[in-house]
């Protein structure tokens, strides 16, 4: 396990596979798998054999939680990696509180835009 893989397991609370994913969303794996091709979901290789997993925390009531998909562009486009992003998103923000993925999920969204958008400056 790499140190960010550590990191990243300190900061996520738990983990859901992308088939467990589609049963949550009520759509097929490849769907899944769309969401995380087009930036919409992350997924990262976790454990001994190295399945993609989605932070359980992006799914919410049978849909990806709502200001996820523009947060991860926001971010995306200010040159973060994925575990970058996770490492943000999960880390606590005192200002805020709580931290993103948290306040994503208790519909705070524009808190969490605003946030990301001010780390490109």
């Amino acid at each position: 396990m790499t140190e960010i893989d550590a990191k990243i397991d300190a900061l996520v609370p738990s983990w859901l596979t992308l088939p467990d994913v589609a049963e949550r969303l009520d759509v097929e794996v490849t769907r899944v798998r769309q969401l995380v091709k087009e930036g919409q979901l992350i997924a990262v290789r976790r454990g001994e054999n190295r399945v993609l997993q989605v932070p359980a925390e992006f799914i919410g009531d049978a849909k990806v939680v709502k200001g996820l998909a523009g947060t991860l562009t926001l971010l995306k486009d200010d040159g973060f990696s994925d575990e970058e992003m996770l490492e943000w998103l999960f880390t606590p923000d005192p200002t805020l509180p709580g931290t993103p993925a948290q306040a994503l999920r208790e519909n705070r969204g524009t808190e969490v835009k605003r946030r990301a958008q001010a780390l490109a400056v």
